[in-house]
């Protein structure tokens, strides 16, 4: 069809009813089930070839960082290095109870366990002694092709964009569903963090979505423009949530937007 990447998102456990901001609770439910990302991205990897793979986005802070960093490496290598990771600190304190993990630290931790998963991706043996980490002259084996692959950011509010700025080899625009002033705040925000931060905001990405629930061809097409001028630098064409009855109509719709995207 002519998409370079795929998208798996995260949620371990599911409520029964919607919980949390309006924009996300709807995917929260049973209703909307979400596959473990981790397991889905091996499969994804075992039977393609050439398109990337990213989660988008592992809620990191209700994870193990060192066992997220080898379960990252091993579909790094099985997909020959087409691995890019997507992380966030997460919105559902619930998940985060179920789990076990501090839902009230996680901004923090996130930024440490970013450090953990850079230095085990590109050292054979680290020592690191942090916060919540410890590792004493220890590494994966295998480490992943890329030394490392790219982390982004999910992030939502400005200290979280901030943060994606500072840290990030990119943003999602994650709930921001129309390409509207404030997506171009936002991705200011990002822009102005990285370059505080000593960075080149160009050589960083920002990836935004559009919705088939929104309106047909036309209005498709005339987001993704909307999007790249505002600064996008990769699309994800959502097709959950548009009334599509099966597979096969989910795939319609996306040969029909990748078919007009070609004329882009």
């Amino acid at each position: 069809m002519g998409y370079n990447h795929i998208s798996v998102p995260d949620h371990v456990i599911q409520a029964a009813t919607p919980r949390g901001p309006e924009a996300m609770s709807v995917h929260y439910t049973r209703d909307f089930p979400h596959h473990e990302p981790m397991t889905m991205m091996a499969f994804i990897a075992g039977v393609t070839e050439t398109i990337g793979i990213n989660p988008a986005i592992v809620i990191l802070p209700q994870r193990q960082a060192v066992l997220v960093a080898k379960q990252a490496a091993e579909i790094d290598v099985l997909c020959g290095g087409r691995l890019r990771f997507g992380v966030g600190i997460g919105w559902n304190e619930l998940e985060f109870e179920a789990l076990d993990m501090d839902f009230n630290n996680r901004g923090k931790r996130v930024e440490e366990q970013v450090q953990v998963l850079r230095l085990l991706w590109t050292q054979e043996l680290v020592t690191f002694h942090g916060k919540w980490h410890t590792i004493n002259e220890a590494g994966l084996a295998p480490m992943p092709i890329q030394r490392p692959p790219e982390i982004w950011f999910g992030a939502v509010s400005d200290v979280a964009v901030r943060r994606a700025g500072r840290l990030g080899d990119g943003l999602f625009m994650i709930a921001r569903l129309k390409p509207d002033d404030e997506s171009r705040r936002v991705v200011q925000v990002f822009r102005d963090a990285a370059e505080e931060a000593g960075r080149n905001p160009d050589s960083l990405g920002v990836e935004s979505m559009v919705y088939s629930k929104l309106g047909g061809l036309d209005e498709w097409i005339a987001d993704a423009r909307a999007w790249v001028d505002l600064g996008a630098t990769q699309l994800v064409f959502r097709t959950t949530e548009g009334g599509y009855s099966s597979f096969d109509e989910h795939l319609d719709a996306m040969e029909e937007f990748a078919d007009a995207m070609k004329k882009f």
